[in-house]
This record gives structure tokens, C-alpha cells and sequence, in this order.
């Protein structure tokens, strides 16, 4: 069986073995276990499924929040000349119908699927027919509550499974304390418990914390002294940019990122950093999932993660070469009373989340009642400021609402850019256009039937593509044409949605319970506290620190994150100390000595000398005779 699984590994990736771990993985799939894999970030996790995929009968069905590793992973396994496609937002109907037929029919190998989809219609009427072999979890941490990143959309993957229960599960995740790692077996719905984990232990990667008031200054001299490609993390967009515009004042070629981009603007900006043309990226922690760029020399947090695990994963993005590269953690003590606020701000009250709850019923006319399965776009922004709500405290509301099971409040979905010609057709034939607008026409019109009489979605990087131009001349071409009155351009929109999930309720019957509000809100409060106490409050090596949290309790001092450092620049110091009393004791039990010949026999600088002789004194190692001179005691 692992001949077999060997030989694909070579035939199709080139390799003649598997890393560490890797081979118990797949041989636990081929036996048809369900199984935990926790490897660290760039630890060959994708391997794990796509060989025994490619080693069976069937299609993996491969289920992952991350746009940008569906669309690496789908092109890379694409030009090994394996069938591949990956459904997520943005995609026409017509278009995800199509990928959708094709794994029931065209025999594809793996189909990349964000959790939101797995409850739509399109998918839900194909999955039956679909072969699949194996299901891969990406990021599986964000199906347990007490993960840090809970998303709701992942325990929709138990209903799936209950329609294929024969059909294996791999879990995948870089982060998870036991507890966690139990959750995800329980809500996975495993046979049988089953765990694969290798030591989150990174020797290349330096755990630093520095403490100071002034976090840009030093980090502008932390990008001087270490040169290559780096991630900065702040915690709001509007940071993002204004840190970006400060490294570039500085001659560090630097961009931002924020999940309000649109997704050409990051696929453009992260193009450009995996490339080296920008050398550091200014982000939220909506940066890095997913992409893989090995040659991160630094990463550094101008802000602190609310949790170990955010920290980790993100931290744990410099250095996947092997080669060195460092973590570094710049804070001060007014980061520790943020940080104690966003408790605050994810859990509000109780009163409050049911005042939320009567606000949004109000803000779409929801009657007692009524409501059930109503959908609504939301616009979290306008809401907060018709009910002068805070906007965090808003949100924390909703999602809280959310696990109370009345609301279900959905991630940002892209709604397709549309147009329609305001003119007719002989019209528009007897108009001048540019070169490139009567390009962009003419690809329109090849591409899209009924254009000239009602709105019609459009693929905007399809048109950009037959175009031969880039998606920002697109968009500017069409606001063009919109401007002279020749077609009618609605940009796509990006919006979350709300879905009533049972009645309206009288607020005061609503049941937030233990599970939903205050275990949670405890196990928060513990996340925040171990966060703390990463930076200010412990003196343990960083790198122990964080894998006790993991629970690898016994590992050693990794001897080079700030604290080991500092250790070691002790102990020949503290070796110095006794050699120099040493020296002390044999001079003054031969004879007494003034101090200047004191000072001289340690060796030492003169105020340490001066303070050992003080410390000797207090000790009651040494005194002043009459003649002022030292003599020994002992």
C-alpha cells in the first residue's frame, strides 16, 4: 500500500519520501481512519490528502476558508496535470454549476470548497452523486467554540458527513491546545479518536519581546538590522495604511492589507510581496492564511493578538526556509489595559446583547413572531450609527446572538459587478471609442447575452483576461463608459447577510446560557491572560512558554529568544562574580588591603568591583579594621 502511495508521491511531486509524520498520516487515511493531523505551518500538511487522493478511486473533497490557498493549491496541482477546481465568492452561478457537474461527471480529483457553501443548494443537490474519497479539513481549530478562531459555518461539515459516513475525514490545523484538538474529534464526528502531531518546535525562528514607548521607532530599526522580506500585524485597517506610509517615508519599499480590500487589490499587493518588488507588507490578521512564502525573515506585532494561537500562527509565518528569522513582539503597558478591554468588547453585557437583538428585529420591521428565514443584507456600519451602537461590542453582540441560535449572520459575500447598455445597438455602433473601450465592448458582447435590455452579472477578471488588461483598467474602462451614458455599471458588492433563524422573540425570554455566554467568556478571559502573560509577566525561555500552552510540556530552552539570550549574558557575569571573591578571599587571608588594591585583585570594572566589596561587607565576609584596611572573616 505505501509503495503505492510513494510512488504517486514521486511520479507527481518528485519526492522519493515523505517528511516526518507525513507517512503516518497517509498510511492512517489508507487504512480509512478518521484522523487529527496538527503539523506547524509549512510542515507539508496538503500532502497528506492529496497523495492518498491521487493513490485511490474518487475526489477529495478539500473544505478551507482561505481564497488564496484554494487558488495556489488548485494551480500548483493543476500543472502536475491533476483535475482541480475550487468554488468561492465572487463566482457566477452559471460558473459554479458548471465546476459543480464536473465533479459528478468529469472525473475530477479535487474540489476546494469555503465552509458558507457546504448548506447551499447547488452544492447540497450534487453532493450525493459526487465519488468522493476523502474529506480534508483545512484549519480545523475553527470548528471547536473554544478555538480561537470559532467560525459556525464548520459545523455544517457533520451534516455532510452523515450523508457519507464511510468516507474518512483528515483534520488539519497548525494550532490547537488538547482540549481543542478533543473538540474537533467530537464535532468531526470521528469513529475513533485519532491524533498525529509533531512538535510545534521551531529552531530557526527567534522569539523576541520588547518592551518600549516607542514601537515605529524601533521597528524601523529592526527592518535596518535584518534584512529580507517581513509581515508587520497592527490591529485596524486604518493602521495598516499609515504604518505602510512610514516605512516608506523610510526608504523600506512597504504596502498594506486588510480584509476591505477588494480581492484584486490582494491578490495584486500579495503578488507583489511574494515576488520581493515590496519587501515588508503592513497587515491585519487578515494576512498570511494560506500563503505560502518561504523566505520570511521577520514578523513583527506592533499590537498584541488576543490569544497564543493567533500569535503563533502568525509569528510562525518567518522562517519556513529553515533558515533564520525572528518573531518579534514590541509592547507596552498600555497594550495590556487594550487588551483587558476587548473583553469587554467581545462579551458585552447580557442586557446589552439583547438590546442588540431588539435593535436589529426594529431595524428590518420584524414583528413578534415573524421572521423566520428572512434574509437581509447587512450593513454592520449603518446599523451601528442609526442606534449609536459600538461597532466591536455590535459585532460581539451578533455573533453571541448567533450561538444563541436566533440569528445566523453570515461572512462577507461577494455579490457580481453588473452592467446593461443604455443604448441600443445600432447606437452604439455610431459612437466613438477608445481602443481599449471598444475592446472591453466587444469582449461584453461576445461573452453575455441580453445586455441591452436588463442587468446582467459579469465575470470581471474573465473580461479583463480576453481584454489583455489588467482588472484596474477594466474597472476604469467601465466607469468610463458609465460616465458617457453607454452602459449602466454596478460594481460588485461585498456584504454580509442576516438570516432570522427562528421567530422574533420578546428580548426578555432570549436565553443566552453557560455554554453560549459565561464559559466562553471565562475561556477568553484565560486566552487574553496567557497572552499577557507571554509578554510581560513571565521569564521562561518564549519559545517553552508557548509550547507548554500546546501542551508539550517538557521541551527544552530553545537558547535563542530574548530571554535565553539574557540568561546567557548572566552567567559569565555570575562566573566573573566568583572568580573575583575567590581572588578576594585568598589576597585578604594572607594580609589585609585598602580598597584600591581591593578593586585591582577582582579584576572587574570599578563600580562592579565596588559593589561586590559592598555585597562582601553586607555578607559579613569581610570588614574595615582600625587602619582602614580590609582584612577577611568569612
Amino acid at each position: 500500500m505505501m509503495d503505492r502511495y510513494l510512488s504517486v508521491l514521486k511520479t507527481y511531486w518528485g519526492y522519493d519520501s515523505f517528511r516526518p509524520l507525513q507517512a503516518e498520516i497517509v498510511r492512517s487515511i489508507a487504512e480509512g481512519n478518521d484522523t487529527l493531523a496538527l503539523m506547524p505551518t509549512g510542515g507539508g500538511k496538503s500532502l497528506t490528502f492529496q497523495v492518498p487522493t491521487m493513490a485511490q478511486e474518487g475526489m477529495c473533497l478539500v473544505i478551507t476558508p482561505l481564497i488564496a490557498l484554494m487558488k495556489d493549491q488548485v494551480q500548483n496541482l493543476q500543472a502536475r496535470g491533476i483535475k482541480a477546481t475550487a468554488i468561492y465568492s465572487g463566482m457566477q452561478q452559471r460558473e459554479i454549476e458548471q465546476w459543480l457537474d464536473n465533479c459528478v461527471y468529469g472525473d475530477y480529483k479535487f474540489l476546494y470548497l469555503s465552509p458558507e457553501r457546504l448548506c447551499t443548494d447547488l452544492f447540497l443537490r450534487r453532493w450525493p452523486y459526487m465519488n468522493v474519497c476523502l474529506i480534508a479539513v483545512d484549519e480545523s481549530h475553527c470548528i471547536s467554540q473554544w478555538g480561537y478562531d470559532f467560525r459556525p459555518s464548520y459545523l455544517k461539515i457533520a451534516e455532510i458527513r452523515k450523508q457519507k459516513p464511510d468516507v474518512p475525514v483528515l483534520a488539519l490545523t497548525a494550532t490547537a491546545t488538547p482540549e481543542v484538538a478533543k473538540d474537533i474529534q467530537e464535532k468531526l464526528l470521528f469513529r475513533c479518536p485519532c491524533v498525529f502531531q509533531k512538535s510545534f518546535y521551531r529552531s530557526n525562528l527567534s522569539y523576541v519581546v520588547r518592551h518600549t514607548e516607542d514601537k515605529q521607532g524601533l521597528m524601523l530599526d529592526i527592518l535596518k538590522k535584518v534584512p529580507g522580506s517581513s509581515v508587520v500585524y497592527v490591529r485596524n485597517r486604518k493602521r495598516t495604511r499609515e504604518v505602510a506610509e512610514i516605512l516608506c517615508g523610510n526608504g523600506i519599499r512597504a504596502d498594506f492589507f486588510h480584509a476591505g480590500l477588494g480581492n484584486w487589490e490582494k491578490d495584486e499587493r500579495q503578488a507583489r510581496w511574494k515576488t520581493g518588488e515590496t519587501r515588508v507588507i503592513v497587515a491585519t490578521n487578515a494576512f498570511g492564511m494560506g500563503i505560502d512564502k518561504p523566505d520570511v525573515r521577520s514578523v513583527i506585532h506592533l499590537d498584541l493578538p488576543d490569544s497564543i494561537e493567533a500569535y503563533f500562527q502568525e509569528a510562525g509565518r518567518a522562517g519556513r526556509d529553515e533558515k533564520q528569522a525572528y518573531a518579534v513582539l514590541l509592547c507596552n503597558k498600555g497594550d495590556e489595559v487594550k487588551l483587558k478591554k476587548r473583553i469587554t468588547d467581545n462579551f458585552p453585557s447580557k442586557d446589552y446583547v439583547r438590546e442588540v437583538y431588539d435593535h436589529v428585529c426594529m431595524y428590518y420591521q420584524i414583528a413578534l413572531g415573524s421572521g423566520c428565514e428572512q434574509v437581509f443584507p447587512f450593513d454592520l456600519q449603518a446599523f451601528c450609527a442609526q442606534y449609536k451602537l459600538s461597532l466591536f461590542q455590535a459585532y460581539s453582540a451578533l455573533q453571541l446572538l448567533q450561538l444563541a441560535g436566533v440569528i445566523e449572520v453570515t461572512d462577507e459575500q461577494d455579490s457580481s459587478s453588473r452592467i446593461v447598455f443604455s443604448i441600443t445597438r445600432d447606437e452604439l455602433y455610431n459612437i466613438r471609442l477608445s481602443e481599449q473601450e471598444e475592446r472591453v465592448v466587444q469582449v461584453l458582447l461576445r461573452s453575455y447575452t441580453g445586455l441591452f435590455f436588463d442587468l446582467v452579472m459579469i465575470d470581471e477578471d474573465a473580461i479583463a483576461h480576453r481584454a489583455s488588461c489588467s482588472h484596474r483598467q477594466l474597472c476604469e474602462t467601465l466607469i468610463s463608459l458609465s460616465r458617457r451614458h453607454i452602459i449602466r455599471y454596478v460594481p460588485r458588492r461585498v456584504t454580509p447577510y442576516i438570516i432570522f433563524t427562528t421567530q422574533r422573540l420578546r428580548s426578555d425570554l432570549l436565553v443566552l446560557n453557560a455554554s453560549v455566554y459565561d464559559e466562553r467568556k471565562k475561556r477568553y478571559e484565560e486566552k487574553i491572560q496567557a497572552m499577557l502573560g507571554y509578554a510581560f509577566e513571565t521569564d521562561e525561555c518564549r519559545s517553552r512558554y508557548l509550547l507548554s500552552y500546546f501542551g508539550e510540556k517538557d521541551s527544552p530552552a530553545c537558547g535563542h529568544c530574548d530571554v535565553c539570550m539574557a540568561k546567557k549574558k548572566k552567567e559569565p557575569t555570575l562566573d566573573m562574580h566568583k572568580k573575583a571573591t575567590a581572588q578576594v578571599e585568598s589576597l585578604l587571608r594572607q594580609e589585609s588591603a585598602d580598597l584600591h588594591t581591593l578593586v585591582a585583585t577582582t579584576g572587574l570594572p570599578e563600580q562592579e568591583a565596588l559593589t561586590l566589596i559592598r555585597h562582601l561587607q553586607d555578607d559579613g565576609k569581610i570588614r574595615l579594621n582600625a587602619a582602614m584596611r580590609y582584612e577577611w572573616i568569612g
